[in-house]
């Protein structure tokens, strides 16, 4: 088995790790030759796309699925179309994913179908969470609390209608992942994220500490939408709870980058092999229940080590950190990606660890970062949240 994965970041990685823990082969294409998964993959091919199609085209006709792990629209036409003339499947649902990339046709979608979401201004109160509708995650997030600073955001030239402005939510936030096939959906283990003080997911664990009522119907939400959607593939629907209410932040259907991994290490279900079964097979998924006494305890957490300190960040800091490995027992987590070696006094890790328990992958997690500093001389540990 071999796959074509076009993109070498954040999803990329992901795709890489578990196609590898799958058994396959994988080649990754990115014009960055220095992009993080480069080192990850069986061949990396430097290539930018848009200008060589013909690269991808051979490519192909030698794999037996793609996978897109990028958000670019121009280049996911282009894939489309490469996969049409070729025969290969694609792992991509470009009619959900439509949607699910706008903010503000996402929400248009929650509104129509009264499925819970933040309240948008002027209908709320300060403060308020301004981001642009075709970023996903934390990219481009602001949270205003002054109303003299709200009022000359707003008079910025860089402000226009397409931004997105809703009330702030405080609350922890969880992520489910859903695939469906002819309308079928199945719907995968919630896992729970921590946010850095951009709001962007530093840490994501599991199995999570929603109670047994809210996790129902989050699953519930999830499904719907997946039918809403006509969705085909895979979709991530990330959460908020308020005040015991679920509201939606926001879908993507592409294959997400952290909670797979996740999922996968508490339950051994790849979400690579069901993406297979979806788009090879033409089948729904077969995903077996894993009862919540045989999850093991995971926890995902991205650090970067500079100067005298060592820090627990966002996940952004991996995309940008050049080639990353893959090392087993690092400074005693189970697994790490990193860009470390014997010596260098900046680099970054993303550190994934197991416990028979949450208790017990905490204390290990712990014991990691103590590891870590005691190594490389740290003086200082950071673990920031938003601000309140």
């Amino acid at each position: 088995m071999k796959i074509a994965v076009v993109g070498g970041k954040l999803q990329g990685i992901e795709a890489t790790y578990l196609a590898h823990k799958a058994g396959w082969e994988v080649i990754v294409l990115d014009k960055n030759r220095n992009s993080p998964a480069s080192e990850l993959c069986d061949q990396f091919l430097s290539v930018d796309i848009l200008h060589n199609s013909d690269v991808l085209s051979d490519i192909c006709q030698k794999v037996d699925l793609v996978i897109p792990a990028i958000e670019d629209q121009t280049v996911l036409s282009l894939l489309n179309q490469i996969t049409l003339r070729t025969g290969c499947p694609v792992a991509f649902n470009s009619e959900a994913y439509e949607i699910s990339s706008s903010k503000k046709k996402s929400d248009e979608l929650f509104a129509k179908y009264h499925i819970p979401f933040p309240t948008y201004w002027p209908n709320c109160e300060l403060p308020v969470i301004i981001k642009p509708s075709s970023l996903s995650g934390s990219q481009g997030v602001k949270k205003v609390y002054d109303p003299f600073e709200f009022e000359h955001l707003l008079t910025q030239k860089d402000y226009n209608e397409s931004w997105i402005i809703q009330e702030f939510l405080e609350g922890p936030s969880y992520s489910l992942e859903v695939m469906a096939f002819n309308g079928i959906p199945v719907t995968f283990q919630v896992t729970d994220l921590a946010m850095d003080a951009g709001y962007d997911c530093k840490r994501v664990s599991a199995p999570t500490v929603l109670d047994d009522t809210l996790e129902k119907n989050f699953r519930k939400m999830a499904s719907r939408l997946a039918r809403l959607l006509n969705l085909k593939g895979i979709m991530d629907v990330e959460v908020i709870e308020h005040h015991g209410v679920l509201k939606v932040l926001e879908i993507d259907a592409r294959l997400p980058s952290q909670t797979p991994t996740v999922v996968y290490k508490s339950t051994g279900i790849n979400m690579l092999e069901s993406l297979y079964d979806v788009w090879v097979k033409q089948q729904t998924p077969i995903v077996n229940v894993v009862d919540p006494g045989n999850e093991y305890a995971v926890i995902y957490e991205h650090v970067w080590v500079r100067d005298d300190r060592i820090e627990t960040i966002g996940e952004h800091i991996m995309g940008g950190s050049g080639p990353l490995y893959l090392t087993e027992d690092f400074f005693g987590a189970d697994e790490a990606l990193t860009n470390y070696s014997v010596g260098i006094r900046q680099w970054v890790a993303t550190l994934i660890i197991t416990g028979n328990t949450r208790w017990e992958a905490w204390q290990k997690r712990c014991d990691v970062i103590a590891n870590i500093m005691k190594h490389c001389q740290l003086n200082l540990y950071l673990d920031p949240f938003p601000n309140n």
